[in-house]
Order: structure tokens, then sequence, then C-alpha cells
């Protein structure tokens, strides 16, 4: 092989691989490629997700003032309910009280 023979052998398989690279990146951006519908897609998903995040931070929320709402109101019926405990038992003593007194002979 003289050296014209092994330059254009040379320059034939640089160019076929750069032919080879070519159709290569061709073929990879077409399926690579985002069509208008899947940016609108996309666009459509991303503000119903936003949408739900933002639904869900009101929920939780509202679950937060709902239960510091029922905590206060257990607590005051807690309080009530000591009271009314409390009440009960000074009636039953004064009642006992009562009882011996009319019962005690004299």
């Amino acid at each position: 092989m003289n050296r014209t023979e092994f330059i254009i052998a040379t320059a034939f398989i640089l160019f076929v691989a750069f032919s080879v690279g070519w159709f290569t990146c061709w073929v990879v951006q077409r399926f690579r490629k985002v069509s208008t519908a899947d940016i609108a897609e996309l666009d459509t998903m991303s503000k119903a997700l936003h949408d739900a995040e933002e639904s869900r931070d009101q929920a939780i929320t509202y679950m937060q003032q709902r239960e510091a709402e029922l905590t206060n109101q257990l607590s005051q019926t807690e309080a009530e309910l000591r009271a009314a405990m409390d009440g009960l038992r000074d009636a039953r003593q004064e009642a006992e009280e009562l009882r011996n007194y009319i019962d005690k002979p004299g």
C-alpha cells in the first residue's frame, strides 16, 4: 500500500465514522425530542401538583386549628368536670354531716 492509498483509506474510514456518529446523534435527538403537547401536559400536571400541595397545606392548617380548638374545649370540659365532682363531694359530705347531726341523740 502506497502513501496515496493509505490516505484515501484513512479518509474513507474517518468519513464513515463521522457519518455513523452523525446518524446516531440524529436518531438520539429524534427520540429525545419533546413535543409541545408533552410540554403542555407537563405544565398542566405541574399546576395540578401545585394546587394539590396548596390544598394539602390548607387542610393541615385547618386540622391544626381544629385540634387546638378541640384540645381547648377538652381542657375546659375536664375543668368543669373536676369542679362538678368537687361540688358533688362537698354536697355528699354535707349531707352525711346533716344525717349524723339528725341521727345524733340529744
